[in-house]
């Protein structure tokens, strides 16, 4: 992430925070204000973001992730035995493998 872009987010924050309207104009003021400076279209650019997308959504969602895993269904009727075998190691891969701790193999912190 360049300067640039890093400046302009942190003035739209602060815009939205403090309840102001989002525009190329207040955020080359509140990054003009840091003493920065950034290429005259980034600005313009997070403006029109903050126009289309609502601030507080892309607040609340910055930890979630991608999209979600797609599940492949098995074609109707004619589904073949290869499909049912590609299924299986998938099945076995959710399976949660338990870990052994330190302790119980004997590697514990005050061991002689």
């Amino acid at each position: 992430m360049s300067i640039g872009e890093l400046a302009c987010t942190y003035a739209a924050l602060i815009l939205h925070d403090d309840g102001i309207p989002i525009t190329a104009e207040k955020i080359a003021t509140v990054v003009k204000a840091a003493n920065l400076t950034v290429e005259s279209y980034w600005p313009s650019l997070f403006a029109k973001l903050c126009e289309k997308r609502n601030v507080e959504d892309l607040v609340m969602n910055v930890g979630s992730g991608g999209g979600a895993a797609v599940a492949v269904a098995a074609p109707a009727g004619g589904a073949s035995g290869g499909a049912a075998a590609a299924a299986a190691p998938a099945a076995e891969e959710k399976k949660e493998v338990e870990e052994e701790s330190d302790e119980e193999m004997g590697f514990g912190l005050f061991d002689d």
